[in-house]
């Protein structure tokens, strides 16, 4: 490989490694946000309509998921990256612009702007996955660079609640989405900052990538078995991601139905703590792309969905009145601190460890010898994440019938899911089919 081409290279690789930490930063945003808009007199706590924010991000990527994935093949990395980077842009504009309305129009209006930054995201996500899988050459190279990649993403979505979180202290009926304009002047400042930077580093599609009108594609992903449990796969994972944080951000943060009476912040130690967990998945991944040159992303599934299905049963089981002391990071004042929880939140927090590795070895296990479609299945796979919004919906309408601890059985049969799949379904039994 030339110095020249080696140095595109890295530019391109730390690119995507950017765009990776934009992506968290976004999605991040709505579980937290989720807290202030499920505490007005319109809304009426209902954990379900508080989620909704959550649910429109995810929910964009049904419908951008497949035209994501042409835009990719059609007009090239760069300039799906820089419309994926200007619709994110106006989507948080939306949401900071809701601020400005209250009740019922108000929550539409975030709504909107919640499902508009779904599109970017969803877009972003197109662009970086299958860009460093192919940068680092696909197997256990590719898998290490979205392992690093996935490290930034985990940074940026341990600040996100942290500081939503920091900024709404105590929730009541008059917190205001102008309570937290400071994280929507960020984002949008990161948005504008990475199209102009963006803008100006070349980048040139590698050429694995490149899908021509000759191309002839006799099958299609779905032609795959493995590539089709591989989609539900990713569908219950991203719910589980987004999931276990988001309802455990909404139980310590609820004086009523769940943990917030143990605290005088109850909204800040709910965003605290599940920054805990993105935490914890920033450490897993940084740990596993240390390893991941030499450990298979088959293995590495199997061991951490056995061990989450350990802890998310524990949680259940857990009383909320056994407490255990647990650092938290208070963003505001730049300082750790010890507080009491509920022990199950603990063992939920402690899942981000299994979570840190689950996208990335699934993705690498779903499109394992699809060749020249790997493209289409990347833009099936984003369709598929509109899971982080469908999991958490399901597991908050339980919240609301059984209370918050058991609503957990949702996520548990995803892990176990997930199990299986690492277990037997991952196995490409169509290696006849032609790829080249």
């Amino acid at each position: 490989m030339s110095q020249t081409k080696q140095n595109g290279s890295i530019i391109a690789i730390v690119t995507m490694f950017f765009l990776y930490a934009m992506i968290s930063f976004v999605t991040n945003l709505g579980a937290p946000i989720g807290v202030i808009w499920k505490n007005q007199p319109e809304i009426g706590g209902s954990n379900v309509l508080g989620i909704m924010g959550n649910f429109m991000n995810f929910f964009a990527y049904l419908f951008m998921g497949i035209p994501a994935g042409k835009m990719l093949t059609k007009v090239g990395y760069k300039k799906t990256a820089l419309i994926g980077i200007a619709v994110g842009f106006f989507g948080v504009l939306i949401q900071y612009l809701s601020g400005f309305s209250s009740g019922i129009p108000g929550f539409c209006i975030y709504l909107l702007g919640a499902f508009i930054s779904g599109f970017s995201v969803c877009i972003l996500n197109t662009v970086v996955n299958p860009m460093l899988n192919l940068l680092g050459g696909g197997g256990n190279r590719g898998n290490q660079l979205n392992m690093i990649g996935g490290t930034l993403n985990s940074l940026s979505g341990t600040l996100t609640p942290m500081l939503v979180g920091a900024l709404i202290g105590t929730v009541t009926a008059s917190t205001q989405m102008a309570d937290v304009n400071l994280v929507m002047f960020i984002a949008m400042a990161v948005f504008a900052a990475a199209f102009v930077i963006l803008s100006f580093i070349p980048i040139k599609d590698p050429e694995a990538a490149r899908v021509t009108s000759e191309t002839k594609f006799e099958h299609s992903p779905w032609s795959f078995r493995h590539l089709k449990l591989g989609v539900i796969a990713i569908f219950v994972y991203v719910g589980v991601e987004v999931g276990i944080p988001g309802g455990l951000n909404f139980f310590l943060s609820d004086s009523e139905r769940g943990a917030g009476s143990m605290f005088a912040d109850a909204a800040t130690i709910g965003g605290a703590v599940a920054a805990m967990y993105w935490l914890l998945m920033l450490i897993g991944r940084l740990c596993s792309s240390i390893i991941a040159a030499k450990v298979s992303a088959r293995t590495l599934m199997m061991i951490t969905t056995a061990v989450a299905m350990i802890l998310i049963i524990a949680a259940m089981l857990t009383p909320k009145s056994v407490t255990v002391s647990m650092p938290l990071f208070r963003i505001m004042e730049g300082s750790f601190s010890s507080v009491v929880v509920p022990m199950s939140a603990l063992l939920l927090v402690l899942c981000g460890l299994c979570t840190s590795v689950m996208w990335t070895s699934i993705f690498n296990l779903a499109t394992e010898g699809l060749g020249k479609y790997t493209a289409q299945a990347s833009g099936i796979f984003m369709m598929m994440v509109v899971g982080g919004g469908v999991l958490p919906v399901v597991q908050n309408f339980f919240a609301d019938i059984l209370g918050y601890m058991p609503s957990y059985f949702v996520y548990l049969l995803a892990v176990a899911y997930m199990f299986y799949y690492a277990l037997i379904g991952c196995k490409n039994v169509n290696k006849d089919i032609p790829v080249d």
